[in-house]
């Protein structure tokens, strides 16, 4: 027995203007988000303000800042790989920034108390590890770590009564999730993103 049924039609191929016209406007879409992200992210140019309004070029400019010279100065306050968990508060926090997204993360640690930690992504993330005291503000940040990593594991102490943490940039095209871990002597936690600031309790309590 034969099919008797028509075969469909051919797809009608694409015309030349509407060719140039779908390759005009991605060549578009690929220089605004080089202007308004790469270039604020990568090399600290920022000729739209997208840079400065989403963070993005904060890290861009953290090689040589005094924040970091002022960590260098420390001892003693943060320790790199696997530690025992401190004993005290426990939290655990998840985001998924999406291509270029940048967000801020603190927790309130008084002076010579201890927080161990972990963080980790499904992708490499940029990441300036910092804090600064209640007592001097945002003038005092000091810088412990300025690097691109796709997790990092530690115990550290603050240096001063302030709140302590992480910014991270995604400086790919794909959505990244994060997780981070941490317990010890941590209070409340903050969040610092393009929307404001938020307090957030802790998950564990």
């Amino acid at each position: 027995m034969t099919d008797a049924s028509p075969n469909p039609p051919a797809p009608a191929p694409l015309s030349k203007t509407k060719l140039v016209i779908g390759g005009a406007a991605a060549l578009l879409a690929a220089a605004g988000i080089t202007v308004c992200f790469v270039l604020p992210a990568q090399y600290g140019i920022d000729p739209t303000g997208v840079g400065a309004a989403t963070g993005l070029i904060q890290i861009a400019d953290a090689a040589n800042s005094p924040e970091l010279a002022r960590g260098a100065k420390r001892t003693g306050v943060l320790t790199l790989g696997e530690r025992a968990a401190e004993p005290g508060k426990t939290d655990r926090w998840e985001i998924e920034l999406g291509p270029y997204e940048a967000t801020e993360f603190k927790y309130t640690i008084d002076e010579g108390k201890a927080m161990t930690f972990k963080w980790s992504a499904t992708a490499p993330l940029r990441y300036d590890m910092h804090a600064h005291p209640f007592n001097g503000g945002t003038a005092l940040t000091e810088s412990y770590g300025v690097g691109t990593a796709q997790t990092m594991q530690g115990r550290y102490v603050a240096a001063f009564t302030g709140i302590h943490g992480w910014y991270w940039q995604n400086r790919t095209m794909e959505p990244v999730k994060l997780t981070l871990e941490a317990s010890g002597a941590i209070a409340e936690s903050t969040i610092f993103d393009s929307t404001g600031e938020h307090k957030r309790p802790l998950s564990g309590g």
